[in-house]
């Protein structure tokens, strides 16, 4: 029966994509396709942004940490020349440094720690089957849609310009990405060697007897728990790097395809948006969705837009991954869990406004295209994510 499963999800599949090219035309199509392949690679690698900061946080696993730098060194290196040498055919994601850059990164950063997921993490979640991001998807395409509302007010609140690296040209763009990736992934190395040997030290020379006999079971516990977490870390590292590879690939597709970076967030605004105004409310003179491009995506049928029909892609991509080899399997988290993350939810939608982005359109997308916001955004929502691991003990996830 198994073969009879993996048959209708890939028949699906492709009739999705067929059907996207029969009503929107081939570039959607092709998007829709990409968007799958997403949903596949970040379901079947476990490849979560969010993930890979909080193992560094809580246990100083580095993995994550060069999972992404990889990806980032890989994307730039794949589409830095193409955008620069297009004559403008190709865009980046390039945005200003501005207050809410800093604020709304910060608060996503926490918030995404709360909700299990980023833009994507909650997407592919989702498509698995995780109950969590059920109840985050729609808090989170709430807020996005809000959050673009206000977008042009934070905006006018004031910052600095756009810093574009490939101004300098792409080749001194793309040293300036491979360096400042090294470097993350350099310090995220010396801090997990660093809190190995600390953990060693506080191991060492017990000064009683009962000491002696704590230190001996801890050995032999700690020798057990070593070799079966080696195997395991030898096998996510594979599906890591895996992951990274696979994803700078359908990166460069989707920007040779779309003509822009991979995103997330528009595209759920959208869902917002258009859910808001079939209950009746009036966007005509909203500052945002009131006015061009975005008031004619309220119009036009959903499969148009770039970013929908690639996170829809992506939904189903994560649907055929979880249920390649059977159904999935999840436990339903508590009350109090769940309310947690709905808050979060629309917390993260709303701040990703804020910050031009996600992990996914302003992290992977900015830094990938020589964009300094990119950087900025990574940093302050690191440090949102710090003060989130701290909240999420407190809710019991």
């Amino acid at each position: 029966m198994r073969w009879l499963n993996r048959t209708f999800l890939i028949t699906g599949g492709l009739a999705g994509v067929l059907a996207v090219t029969l009503a929107a035309g081939l570039r959607q199509g092709l998007l829709a396709l990409l968007g799958i392949g997403f949903g596949v690679v970040l379901q079947g690698a476990r490849f979560g942004f969010t993930t890979g900061w909080r193992d560094f946080i809580e246990r100083r696993d580095p993995q994550g940490l060069w999972a992404q730098m990889l990806l980032m060194v890989l994307a730039a290196a794949l589409t830095l020349p193409l955008i620069a040498g297009s004559g403008g055919e190709l865009v980046g994601a390039v945005a200003p440094l501005t207050i809410s850059l800093v604020l709304g990164a910060f608060l996503f950063g926490a918030a995404m720690q709360l909700a299990d997921g980023c833009g994507s993490g909650t997407l592919y979640k989702a498509g698995a089957g995780s109950p969590l991001s059920f109840v985050v998807l729609p808090t989170f395409a709430f807020g996005s849609f809000l959050g673009a509302s206000h977008q042009p007010a934070w905006i006018a609140a004031g910052g600095l310009p756009a810093v574009d690296l490939l101004a300098f040209g792409w080749p001194t763009a793309l040293a300036i990405t491979v360096a400042g990736c090294g470097l993350v992934a350099w310090l995220a190395g010396r801090a997990a060697r660093n809190a190995r040997a600390a953990t060693a030290q506080d191991d060492a020379a017990p000064t009683s007897p009962q000491a002696v006999a704590q230190q001996l079971v801890r050995a032999g516990t700690a020798s057990f728990v070593t070799t079966a977490a080696a195997g395991k870390a030898t096998r996510w590292a594979r599906r890591w790097w895996l992951g990274a590879l696979l994803l700078a690939v359908l990166y460069l597709l989707h920007l040779v395809v779309a003509g822009q970076p991979w995103g997330i967030v528009y595209g759920m605004g959208v869902w917002g948006a258009k859910a808001v105004s079939a209950l009746g409310w009036d966007l005509s003179g909203d500052a945002f969705w009131g006015v061009a491009p975005h008031a004619q995506r309220l119009v036009d049928p959903i499969l148009a837009d770039v970013t929908s029909v690639t996170n829809i892609g992506l939904i189903y991509g994560a649907i055929a991954a979880s249920r390649w080899n059977g159904a999935a399997d999840f436990s339903l988290p508590s009350g109090k869990r769940l309310a947690a993350a709905a808050i979060a939810g629309l917390v993260m939608g709303y701040s990703a406004r804020m910050a031009f982005g996600c992990n996914v359109g302003a992290y992977l997308g900015g830094i990938a295209s020589a964009s300094v916001h990119g950087w900025v955004w990574f940093a302050l929502a690191f440090a949102g994510s710090i003060v989130g691991v701290r909240i999420r003990r407190r809710v019991g996830a």
